[in-house]
């Protein structure tokens, strides 16, 4: 069965030249599923077209996104490397990528998912289209699911998230903090019922996931506007 993509099938996954057959085997598997987005994006990493999946998802409108940069419908925290991989794949350094990114609505709400991208050549052999396709990590539909990604942190919570990250133990936080480890534990508890999540490296996960770190740097550092001023 094919599943219609803003004008793209399964059938048309061949114009991936650079791809290996079990490459093209897997693009029209994920096409087929569900909940995918799919965008073209030029040699310069601008927005050239989109399926209506991936505009409902990001809460996006054609004549306000074409022509746009991608790395602009993308966190911050992941901008950088997203721009890395996708600059590899246009100028022929490597055929494919997939990686986690997290993407901005209008509203400013994130949305994480899973990104695959592959570089689609002219005649000539060189890149001239990416093909991304995004999977978002919420099952949840619409404005509840992006709402429940609002995360705004007291900055004595945002401190102990960089230190739990970082690998620190209660001790140490309790000590380079001027805390108590009752207070740690206590702040560190608050966090876990915060982001849904029932232990510290699942708790480290999900900040990861939702863009509240800078990923770029280490020891990891929040963003400052998830933390309260």
């Amino acid at each position: 069965m094919q599943r219609d993509w803003g004008g793209a099938t399964t059938e048309n996954l061949s114009v991936v030249p650079k791809c290996q057959p079990e490459f093209q085997d897997r693009f029209k598997s994920l096409f087929e599923q569900s909940g995918m987005c799919m965008a073209n994006l030029d040699s310069g990493l601008r927005l050239r077209e989109a399926n209506s999946d991936f505009l409902r998802q990001l809460d996006r409108k054609p004549q306000d996104s074409y022509g746009r940069s991608f790395l602009a419908l993308l966190h911050r925290s992941v901008r950088t490397t997203v721009e890395r991989e996708l600059s590899a794949l246009v100028t022929n350094q490597r055929e494919r990528f997939t990686g986690h990114i997290v993407a901005t609505r209008r509203d400013g709400t994130l949305l994480p998912g899973k990104m695959t991208a592959v570089a689609v050549s002219d005649p000539k052999g060189d890149v001239d289209t990416v093909l991304v396709l995004v999977m978002p990590s919420s099952r949840q539909g619409g404005a509840a699911a992006s709402a429940s990604l609002k995360v705004q942190l007291r900055p004595m919570d945002a401190r102990i998230l960089e230190g739990v990250a970082a690998g620190d133990s209660t001790v140490k936080l309790a000590s380079s903090l001027f805390m108590s480890r009752g207070g740690v534990e206590y702040r560190v508890t608050a966090l876990l019922r915060l982001l849904r999540v029932s232990n510290r490296p699942a708790l480290i996960s999900k900040a990861h996931s939702l863009g509240l770190f800078n990923i770029e740097t280490w020891p990891p550092k929040v963003h400052p506007e998830f933390v309260e001023s």
